[in-house]
């Protein structure tokens, strides 16, 4: 199998790539940066231009499109946000529209999304059946979705990936949240009774290359664990792996002040019960389903295969 993938510098991208190449699959990376464009496994593109290199895209067999700007690298100005906004729409709509022209397209397209897209829902089990929510992070979804819609009605068979935080210590969200844990005055955010759903690394990187696969399933499909859990049992299951105290709250104030208001608000307190249904239906099986075993696997290695994350044309490895 042929696969080209954007983004392939970031946290998922390198893993899945590694994983790809492992199995003697070829790998076809959309990059940005000229000197690395040169490369024989490269294709090169600029998203905010609307430039392509099309003919490196004749006859591969799948895409997956993870590339974007950071969503929680930088505070939530105005201008910031309109940068991730475009980073995400303008990228996924040209790599869709130039799928359907060309003269061998490929059978799948698998765009990157998130589970920002339901908003903040309390205590409801969320299923890619239902609605969205409202909010930034919502709107910044629906739209990012909406951008891959061209692929999708050429008969190309397109699947929404809806990621949600993706745990490894080699980048990403989830460093920066052991990081208080090891010097011991880690805990919930808040008080903690916020749902919150994630993925190992090394089941974010087997969902997709399930979904590159499977060839009934399209659509929106959740890439959560099945074991989502209230922030503060997070926080408890955390302490114990590391076997630190886990009992020091972050104060909603002091989170809103560091980030942001309407920052903190969405991507700390808001509350997200995500249920993998699409996935697990079609038979996909996770290798982490529950949070003590999650945490083993990221805060362990040796099942992990994420790289260094490469801000130039990278995913940012959590929920948007």
């Amino acid at each position: 199998m042929r696969v080209a993938i954007s983004g392939a510098g970031g946290l998922i991208g390198s893993a899945l790539a590694g994983s790809l190449r492992a199995d003697g699959h070829e790998v076809v990376r959309l990059v940005r940066s000229p000197t690395r464009a040169e490369a024989p496994d490269a294709i090169a593109w600029d998203p905010l231009a609307g430039t392509i290199d099309r003919s490196g895209l004749e006859g591969v067999d799948g895409v997956v499109h993870l590339a974007g700007a950071g969503v929680g690298d930088k505070r939530w100005t105005d201008a910031r946000k309109q940068e991730v906004l475009e980073s995400r729409t303008r990228g996924t709509g040209l790599l869709a529209q130039t799928l359907t022209e060309l003269d061998a397209p490929p059978s799948v397209l698998v765009s990157g999304s998130a589970i920002g897209f339901y908003g903040d829902r309390g205590d409801e089990e969320l299923t890619e059946a239902k609605p969205p929510g409202g909010g930034f992070l919502a709107n910044l979804v629906i739209a990012w979705e909406q951008a891959a819609q061209p692929a999708r009605e050429a008969g190309i068979r397109t699947v929404l990936a809806r990621t949600g935080i993706v745990l490894s210590t080699e980048g990403g969200a989830f460093p920066k949240m052991v990081l208080p844990f090891r010097f011991g005055v880690g805990g919930p955010y808040g008080s903690g009774r916020q749902w919150f759903s994630w993925v190992t690394l090394a089941d974010e990187v087997a969902a997709l290359r399930f979904l590159l696969e499977a060839g009934d399933v399209e659509g929106p499909v959740n890439i959560t664990s099945p074991g989502s859990v209230r922030n503060k049992d997070f926080a408890k299951a955390l302490g114990r792996a590391l076997h630190r105290p886990a009992f020091i709250p972050v104060p909603e104030l002091a989170l809103k002040l560091v980030l942001g208001g309407q920052m903190a608000e969405e991507m700390t307190f808001f509350s997200q019960r995500v249920v993998p249904a699409a996935l697990e239906g079609a038979g996909f099986r996770f290798a982490h389903p529950d949070v003590d075993a999650g945490l083993a696997a990221a805060l362990g290695k040796s099942d992990q295969t994420g790289g260094a994350n490469d801000s130039s044309d990278s995913d940012d490895g959590r929920a948007s």
